[in-house]
């Protein structure tokens, strides 16, 4: 009785409300010409600009599911899409996918540092209340040896 009251009180982190939270936090730190698209259009959900410099961030989001499982597809689906929409030449260009904070710790556990390192790759883990937090490749490797 006592978990199903805890599901009653935690909020389902929905796609929209991680685009938002990204978007804000991206906009507090020197990001802006925003694009991004419906849950049915095709391409990235965000695709922002540096306001300094031709750097462009291009990220995937995804909500939270209402089963344990989901968060893990989650992860998985965001990661497949981004990897398949990394068509530019631009090697200073970024990637990354924004997730609930259950998916995310699934995916700095998971996403192999030498990949995010080698593909620009970012994940960004987004909370209840809208905080966001940035995981580099450097970010994933010393969690991941910490686990060793």
């Amino acid at each position: 009785m006592k978990s199903s009251k805890k599901i009653q009180n935690s909020k389902i982190i929905t796609e929209d409300f991680v685009k938002n939270s990204i978007i804000k936090y991206l906009s507090a730190n020197n990001w802006g010409h925003f694009q991004f698209g419906g849950l049915r259009e095709r391409g990235v959900d965000i695709r922002a600009k540096h306001n300094q410099y031709p750097i462009y961030y291009f990220i995937e989001t995804k909500g939270q599911g209402k089963i344990r499982q989901a968060d893990e597809v989650a992860f998985v689906y965001s990661l497949g899409q981004i990897i398949t929409r990394m068509k530019t030449n631009n090697t200073r260009n970024k990637h990354a996918i924004g997730l609930p904070v259950v998916s995310a710790k699934i995916a700095i556990r998971r996403l192999p540092y030498q990949v995010a390192k080698k593909l620009l790759l970012y994940v960004f883990s987004v909370d209840q209340s809208g905080n966001v937090q940035q995981y580099s490749w450097q970010d994933l490797k010393k969690v991941q040896e910490l686990k060793r």
